[in-house]
């Protein structure tokens, strides 16, 4: 851990180096949030340190996780105005749930934060125009849940077992029963190649975010929230 720590002292001390990021999880033995806290606030391109969180909760300036980012532009592309639209987010983490719901609310949204011991889950799910499903529960949501041309984020990444495939093989599924939600969504992300895609690009807009506010340039419109 204190190698760890150097290092990203080291790295936020160089001015080349405009984005920071520590992949998750970390050894048992480390201290995930000392290590992400150590990173200077302005290269935290993940947009996990508590000073983003608290910016980003507040509505100020800050670095947005790449994830919820992506979620939200798609929302955007998709929906034009997310003003006044009934938002329900599945799930509740620190990485998705939490700041994607901040990002709603910015856009004027009425919104949700619902999970897996949610009471009437379905029925809280059901009167949603904005669904974005990020639990981790493989094929959790079923078309039955979506109200008619409600437009799904599906975020999660689960592996099942695939016996058509043959012998211990597996497929990729998100947190939606695809195939059922699509007959009903007015739109709806794939897994895989919907939302994973979005987080990789975000993360190189928050780079060029972060880049351009080290160096006091015009950030370029569209890349953050």
């Amino acid at each position: 851990e204190a190698d760890l720590l150097a290092l990203v002292e080291r790295l936020n001390a160089d001015p080349a180096v405009h984005g920071i990021l520590v992949q998750l999880p970390l050894p048992d033995h480390m201290n995930s949030d000392a290590v992400i806290n150590a990173i200077s606030p302005a290269k935290d391109v993940d947009g996990f340190h508590i000073s983003n969180v608290g910016l980003l909760g507040t509505g100020q300036k800050s670095m947005v996780p790449c994830t919820p980012l992506g979620c939200l532009m798609m929302l955007r592309d998709q929906l034009g105005s997310l003003s006044g639209l009934d938002a329900v987010v599945i799930g509740r983490s620190n990485i998705v749930g939490k700041p994607m719901a901040q990002l709603l609310l910015g856009e004027s949204c009425t919104v949700t934060i619902a999970h897996s011991r949610t009471k009437n889950l379905a029925e809280v799910v059901r009167r949603a125009d904005i669904v974005v499903a990020a639990v981790g529960r493989p094929q959790m949501v079923p078309g039955d849940w979506i109200k008619p041309g409600a437009t799904v984020i599906d975020v999660g990444i689960n592996r099942i077992a695939a016996p058509e495939k043959g012998e211990g093989k597996t497929r990729l599924v998100g947190d939606c029963d695809y195939d059922s939600c699509a007959e009903v969504a007015g739109a709806i992300t794939p897994v895989p190649g919907g939302v994973g895609p979005m987080t990789i690009a975000c993360l190189l807009a928050n780079t060029v975010t972060a880049c351009c506010r080290a160096n006091g340039l015009a950030e370029p419109e569209g890349l953050t929230a």
